[in-house]
């Protein structure tokens, strides 16, 4: 007999063992599967961050700008019956609200919830929300008078100058679905159709639409608050104006991102935990002074300059539940409409 043949059984029994001890070892600790629509120049070093403090292998699905939000959350609901995500980074709470509605969110209270306003969570733990964004208008500077609601969009001065991203995507979808439940559906229909009839041009994103008013070629946008941030570190043309701040008007809608566990997540401990990191203080105060310019919700957390703390702002009254039911209701009008741009 071949004197190494113990030697190698010897030695593959210590490869099967370590093999063995690997497959049997619990996932939980290991990696994590996040599906992500925040924006990946400003996530990204957020979950490096978390791998690096944790020893958690993250790995991410980015969506895409055009796709934002509806993109990731399409893919958890053909996901459903075999879940491949433990956690959805979602940049608004409206599709991870969906995401409760049809089973697919997992109900988890993080400790790092407890100081976030109780508007901005689910009750129960399904999501919560964390560093927002204000919808606001982008305003050309040379621009006068300068428009202050987003019911600007019907005044006939402004025919043909205005521009608002697809309604089928993204934080714009979650305004209309918002303006729906608040005006009602007859009152909503006639703003969308309002906005037609004056020529409201639509880009595929609110990043196009927020350049084409930076640009000169466009009086204003309704955007998010980063986005205007962002053209106006760059000394572009533009200015930010929050909408309908007055007594008797609706206020602002407020877009924080939202984390939610995934119901049957591979990886449920280790999910928890990154879901712990992104409701943290600290993930809030990166994530407020990087130049997305997000809005703490956590009381105590700065404020980046040239927004406003979330207590100086006048936020529409929006039961985001509500807002998630007609978001799926409306898509078919909303995919006419814009078929008819």
């Amino acid at each position: 007999m071949n004197r190494l043949a113990p030697l190698a059984l010897f030695a593959l029994a210590i490869i099967m063992t370590i093999v063995g001890w690997w497959l049997l070892a619990p996932e939980g600790g290991e990696s994590v599967v996040v599906y992500v629509s925040h924006d990946e120049v400003f996530s990204e070093p957020i979950l490096k961050d978390f791998e690096k403090e944790t020893g958690i292998e993250v790995r991410a699905v980015y969506d895409t700008e055009e796709t934002k939000s509806a993109g990731a959350m399409n893919r958890l609901i053909a996901e459903k019956s075999n879940p491949q995500a433990d956690v959805y980074w979602a940049n608004e709470p409206i599709r991870a609200e969906v995401l409760r509605q049809q089973k697919i969110a997992a109900p988890y209270l993080s400790p790092n919830a407890a100081g976030i306003p109780e508007s901005f969570r689910d009750p129960l733990g399904y999501w919560t929300g964390f560093a927002a964004r204000a919808r606001v208008l982008i305003v050309r500077q040379d621009v006068d008078p300068k428009p202050t609601s987003i019911f600007s969009y019907l005044d006939p001065q402004w025919r043909g100058k205005a521009v608002i991203a697809n309604p089928l995507f993204g934080t714009t979808t979650d305004e209309i679905a918002a303006l729906f439940v608040l005006l009602g559906d007859e009152d909503a229909r006639s703003f969308m159709e309002t906005m037609r009839d004056n020529d409201v041009k639509t880009a595929p994103s609110n990043g196009d639409s927020a350049d084409l008013v930076s640009r000169g070629q466009f009086a204003f946008s309704l955007v998010d608050s980063d986005d205007a941030v962002s053209r106006m570190s760059r000394h572009e043309r533009a200015i930010m104006v929050y909408p309908d701040q007055g007594a008797d008007e609706i206020g602002s809608l407020i877009v924080p991102n939202a984390a939610v566990l995934i119901a049957g997540a591979p990886h449920p401990d280790a999910a928890r935990k990154l879901i712990d990191y992104l409701l943290s203080v600290e993930t809030e105060r990166k994530l407020a002074f990087s130049d997305a310019a997000q809005i703490p919700l956590h009381s105590g957390v700065k404020t980046p300059p040239g927004v406003k703390p979330i207590e100086a702002i006048k936020t529409m009254a929006v039961d985001y539940a509500a807002v998630a039911t007609k978001l799926q209701e409306i898509q078919p009008y909303l995919k006419n409409w814009a078929a008819t741009r």
